[in-house]
């Protein structure tokens, strides 16, 4: 194999149909064209149609007109701050309904402002104040008489800042009696609260 055969720069060349007419003869090329020698007269326009038949690697390469690479970036940022607002509002929204549920901040309990009187019936009023995430908060009442509620549950809903639990007591008989109610906050997060009244009858 010779140097020519190993030369990463070789290019074939087209040889005028002269050379394959006669014996060979020392004809220097008439012009050069990049890589790519011809010989002889011309090329026939066979050989010539045969040459630029198909387009090149660099012209494929830069086929696409110059302005399609600008036009895709407008297009792109035109596009990218809706979809980072879009991807930011659902991330939020995620965040509210399957991040941490609702915190309790706070428990105040208040008993009626006039006490019941025979066999009446006491109103006692918790007010639970939360962070406002949805969630469910578990509770239970105790009272001064050994009774006690079972667990009992509270839904809150997005946006909800505050809920109102109601203990409704109520009393027979002549006598008096010193109460007590306890709310006892179990989850989310553990809270107590309490209030004292006095029931009279007779």
């Amino acid at each position: 194999m010779s140097d020519r055969d190993t030369n990463d720069d070789y290019s074939a060349t087209v040889l005028g149909s002269h050379w394959f007419e006669g014996p060979a003869q020392d004809v220097p090329p008439d012009r050069v064209e990049g890589e790519v020698l011809r010989f002889g007269p011309g090329v026939t326009p066979a050989a010539g149609h045969r040459l630029t038949v198909g387009p090149t690697t660099a012209q494929l390469w830069h086929a696409a007109p110059p302005e399609t690479l600008p036009r895709r970036r407008r297009t792109l940022r035109r596009y990218a701050l809706p979809a980072v607002v879009l991807l930011a509002v659902l991330a939020f929204l995620a965040w509210q309904r399957l991040g941490p549920e609702v915190a309790v901040r706070g428990v105040t309990v208040a008993a009626p402002a006039r006490p019941p009187g025979c066999d009446g019936t006491a109103d006692i009023v918790a007010v639970l104040e939360t962070d406002g995430r949805p969630g469910t908060v578990t509770y239970r009442w105790e009272r001064s008489d050994g009774t006690a509620s079972g667990l009992l549950k509270e839904r809150l809903a997005l946006h909800q800042t505050q809920a109102r639990l109601h203990l409704l007591w109520t009393f027979h008989g002549p006598g008096e009696h010193r109460a007590t109610a306890r709310l006892v906050v179990v989850s989310p997060t553990r809270h107590t609260a309490e209030t004292r009244f006095t029931y009279r009858c007779g």
